[in-house]
């Protein structure tokens, strides 16, 4: 149980705050590459961790993220033109760069006043697909992103966002639960695409309650959650958590890996970043047409939006008639809206306080206990996990060990991401 003061310094991130100066060390994922594949196309509203920001690509393809609101009169950029490598206020015409740096105030012409006007703005990168900003100390920006997913061929990756009407850490703690798999997914695991032909399955339901151990990682936690196997085996899935947001997901026999990246939108609601991806071969066409169609990790769209088609305002079209016939455990369809109908249901921001934890939450006491930690030291200067290459170039597993095995030793070999290790899944 967390007081109400540790629960608002864990969710709060917000620029000024803890965490929110913790999350800014890190590469951010704000968008779809996609979203602005075209220059000189719209600019798009992106707002994170609170600051309301616009982003677009200019003419000559590099990509600007700066704040949403003209120096002037404070009008939202999102209403100007993208145009000749700028984006020009369509109020009373005031331009800006990808850097932020004021081209013309044509009020003022020759008189050197757009010299003196500055947008705030965040570098990028476009890789894997998505655009990262890093939005903390300019000097202190690391080196680019490492996880496995962002520098396979794209036929190796398959990418989604949504919205999620909760507070981050509601969704990565569902992220990082294990437990819950053999219940709120139990019908998923023989009939989910993504999941079928793993002998995992079997182990999932008839063990429905794991044993976690949690260990320090370079970049984050290993989670690992242990079920009863053959007699002298254990069957293990060992998540990684990798600070401050990302998670993998162990695959399924043949199947791919899923990932999670949940980023803070503002303290009520966060983007659920989820990524499909195997290292040695592309997904086939049958699996991407049911990630597109939502399935896994996955979801459908209310069109031209990334908000759910399932979502609190049609109570996530839950069926009782399909609940309580036993052809699905919560009457939710599909993993993702499965998850997120129960983290949006705690609130905005989960009261800490009343909850009572039991050992198969191992996991997130952990996780939370690392996330203020880093927090705490990053306020006496110490720089934080997970910002290395090295610490992001790691795999999830599921195995199975014999019992007298640790898992952090007996998997090591296998949860390195490189070219040249096999997979290692049930």
């Amino acid at each position: 149980m967390l007081s109400a003061e540790q629960n608002d310094y864990l969710c709060r991130t917000d620029r000024g705050t803890a965490m929110g100066a913790l999350f800014r060390r890190y590469w951010v994922p704000v968008l779809l590459a996609t979203e602005i594949a075209e220059p000189d196309g719209p600019p798009v509203r992106v707002r994170i961790m609170g600051e309301r920001l616009v982003a677009f690509r200019d003419t000559k393809g590099r990509i600007g993220l700066i704040s949403e609101f003209c120096a002037h009169r404070g009008v939202s950029l999102f209403f100007g033109r993208n145009e000749a490598c700028g984006l020009r206020c369509a109020y009373h015409g005031w331009k800006y760069d990808v850097d932020g740096n004021c081209l013309e105030v044509p009020q003022e012409q020759g008189t050197g006043f757009e010299q003196r006007i500055k947008l705030t703005a965040y570098p990028c990168i476009e890789q894997g697909g998505v655009v990262w900003a890093y939005m903390g100390p300019p000097e202190l920006k690391p080196a680019p992103p490492a996880l496995e997913w962002t520098i396979l061929p794209p036929d190796h990756v398959f990418l989604s966002k949504r919205l999620q009407e909760s507070n981050f850490l509601q969704a990565i703690e569902g992220g990082i639960d294990s437990s819950h798999v053999s219940w709120l997914h139990s019908h998923n695991l023989h009939r989910d695409p993504l999941f079928v032909g793993s002998k995992g399955n079997a182990y999932n339901m008839q063990d429905p309650n794991p044993v976690f151990e949690v260990v320090d990682a370079p970049g984050g936690l290993y989670v690992g959650a242990r079920r009863n196997a053959e007699a002298d085996s254990y069957y293990w899935r060992i998540t990684q958590w990798i600070m401050p947001w990302h998670t993998i997901i162990p695959p399924r026999g043949d199947n791919p890996f899923g990932a999670h990246v949940w980023v803070p939108i503002d303290d009520a609601s966060c983007w659920a970043w989820s990524i499909n991806y195997h290292p040695h071969k592309p997904l086939t066409d049958a699996q991407t047409a049911a990630m597109r169609d939502g399935a896994g990790i996955h979801v459908r769209y209310v069109p031209g939006t990334f908000i759910p088609l399932a979502n609190k305002s049609n109570d996530y079209l839950i069926d009782r008639a399909a609940q309580k016939e036993g052809r699905g455990y919560s009457g939710v369809d599909g993993i993702a809206m499965q998850d997120a109908s129960l983290q949006e249901s705690m609130g905005p921001i989960q009261d800490r306080t009343q909850e009572n934890l039991v050992s198969t939450d191992n996991a997130i006491i952990t996780m939370r206990r690392r996330l203020t930690r880093a927090a705490r030291d990053l306020e006496q200067g110490k720089d934080p996990p997970g910002l290395t290459p090295d610490s992001q170039r790691v795999r999830s597993v599921a195995l199975v060990l014999p019992r007298t095995a640790k898992f952090q030793d007996a998997a090591q070999d296998v949860m390195r991401a490189a070219p040249e290790v096999p997979v290692a899944s049930v």
